[in-house]
């Protein structure tokens, strides 16, 4: 579905697929868990899901003739590592616009993790007190501004690389390439669970499946507290996916399934559940999971399982997409393990 798109390539290859089967049997046994390791996926800084996003928006911020990557997100945004990453790696400038989404008071929380490796990687850093929004943000479009003024020739990459024109593509390919290896796994997967805040990652799984009469199995678990907001930016970008791709048929909003449940106390806050998920899944896989993505997903996954929510002898398949980094700025929650 992507052959007519171009695609700079920034991960080792196909992410693999290993069976969770210490999880599955603690869980009872009658579902099979498997994990997509998206978390190592790409030597760019520890990699995640971002970068399949970005082999896809890449080639065009390279024709735009662009010296200078701006993007935006948290202080402890797996996406804004990532963007500096890339930028690095392409011998790019990078400006990154990092808000305050997440109300957490470690005295470390702005100097460890992925903000300490934007650093490292040369971003630029420009600390703004706002908070938590999915949406398009007047700082980073100042921002752009800025570089502009500055002499600078900047290319937008939105918080998540997800309201992008070319946002969807990455998690589209993901599908497909999942498809490849049911096929020679000689299995097929009924459930995908994948974490949900700026929409893209679920938005593309949910186009890719689509095409095998899957994309209702595409279960988002949403980190973002404003599920509203979240479940009408993925129907927007799906849609706008499909019409890319040439899909071929309607998304409509009954494809967007969002399990709401999870994400709370807040935005990038973990609760005693999220925090039970992390080390339930670090004690039985050796699978390190986060606070802020993650360890919810985890949690969702782990909660619907003993709820019966999937069928027994259903094949369920977690996309792990990254993040653990942003775990030391945590520390203190897990001191003691």
């Amino acid at each position: 579905m992507l052959e007519k798109f171009e695609r700079y390539p920034l991960m080792f290859g196909p992410t693999p697929i290993e069976k969770l089967n210490r999880l599955s049997a603690h869980l009872g046994g009658n579902i099979e868990l498997y994990a997509k390791r998206e978390d190592c996926n790409s030597g760019l800084a520890f990699g995640g899901n971002k970068i399949r996003k970005l082999e896809y928006i890449i080639p065009d911020a390279i024709a735009s003739q662009a010296d200078t990557l701006v993007s935006i997100g948290g202080v402890q945004s797996n996406h804004t590592r990532q963007v500096a990453a890339v930028a690095a790696k392409l011998g790019m400038k990078c400006h990154l616009v990092q808000e305050s989404w997440v109300p957490f008071p470690d005295a470390v929380y702005d100097r460890v993790g992925n903000i300490l490796m934007s650093r490292v990687l040369g971003a630029e850093i420009e600390f703004v007190d706002e908070g938590f929004d999915i949406g398009i943000r007047a700082s980073w479009e100042r921002a752009l501004e800025n570089v502009k003024a500055k002499g600078g020739k900047p290319y937008a990459i939105p918080a998540g690389a997800s309201v992008h024109k070319f946002g969807g593509l990455g998690y589209v390919g993901f599908a497909e390439e999942v498809r490849e290896q049911e096929t020679r796994m000689g299995i097929r997967f009924d459930y995908i669970i994948v974490c949900t805040v700026t929409g893209s990652t679920h938005a593309g799984m949910l186009v890719g499946f689509a095409k095998d009469g899957r994309a209702r199995n595409v279960i988002g678990i949403d980190a973002s507290g404003t599920p509203e907001q979240t479940r009408a930016q993925v129907l927007a970008i799906a849609q706008q996916t499909a019409r890319l791709i040439g899909l071929g048929q309607e998304i409509t909003a009954d494809d967007v399934v969002l399990k709401e449940e999870y994400a709370y106390p807040a935005y990038g806050i973990p609760s005693e559940e999220t925090n039970a998920a992390i080390r339930l899944c670090a004690r039985m896989e050796g699978m390190m999971t986060d606070p802020v993505y993650e360890g919810k997903s985890m949690q969702g996954l782990i909660d619907l399982v003993r709820q019966g929510f999937f069928p027994d002898g259903s094949k369920v398949l977690y996309a792990h997409l990254g993040g653990v980094p942003a775990i030391n700025a945590y520390s203190y929650i897990y001191r003691n393990g």
